[in-house]
C-alpha cells in the first residue's frame, strides 16, 4: 500500500534551512581549486529565454550548480537574477562567493542582483564578497543584492 502524501498546511511558513558555519581554515579552498562548467540548465534552472547555468566543481568533486534567470519581479521589474545551490559538504568552505563572482563575470549581463532570504547569512556574505551589495528596500521581505560589472 503507497504511503500517504504529506501535504503542507495552508498558511505555515516553510522551515528555516540549517545554519551553516565557516569551516576551519585549512578546510577553506583556493580560488583556483573552484571552477565552472557551463551546462544546459532546465526550465527555471537558467536554461529559459535568456538564463545561463554552471555546474561548480571543486577539484574535480561536484560542489553544486549556479545559474541565472531572466525574470520579472517586484521590485526591480524585469532582470537577471542568480541563484546557487551547493552540496552540503561543499557550504562553509568559502566555494559560493567564489562560484557568485566566476559565474557574474562569465553571464553576459552587466548588472545581475541575487534575492535570498534575510536569514540566509552564508549566501549574503558569499555575494558580499564576490562584490554583490545589499539593496534591499526597508519594506521588501528577502534580501535583495546587486552587482555591477567593473569596466
Amino acid at each position: 500500500m503507497p504511503k500517504p502524501v504529506r501535504r503542507r498546511q495552508a498558511g505555515r511558513a516553510t522551515p528555516k534551512p540549517r545554519p551553516v558555519t565557516r569551516a576551519p581554515p585549512e578546510e577553506r579552498v583556493s580560488p583556483g581549486d573552484v571552477r565552472l562548467v557551463r551546462g544546459k540548465g532546465g526550465p527555471e534552472t537558467g536554461g529559459g529565454p535568456g538564463g545561463e547555468a554552471w555546474a561548480i566543481f571543486n577539484k574535480t568533486s561536484r560542489a553544486g550548480r549556479i545559474y541565472i534567470n531572466w525574470i520579472d519581479e517586484p521590485p526591480i521589474g524585469t532582470h537577471a537574477s542568480i541563484q546557487i545551490y551547493l552540496n552540503r559538504q561543499s557550504q562553509g568552505r568559502g566555494i559560493g562567493s567564489i562560484a557568485y563572482r566566476l559565474a557574474s563575470e562569465e553571464s553576459q549581463y552587466d548588472t545581475i542582483y541575487a534575492h535570498m532570504r534575510k536569514s540566509n547569512e552564508a549566501s549574503k556574505r558569499a555575494a558580499a564578497a564576490a562584490g554583490y551589495e545589499d539593496i534591499t528596500p526597508p519594506d521588501h521581505s528577502q534580501c535583495l543584492m546587486r552587482w555591477v560589472r567593473q569596466r
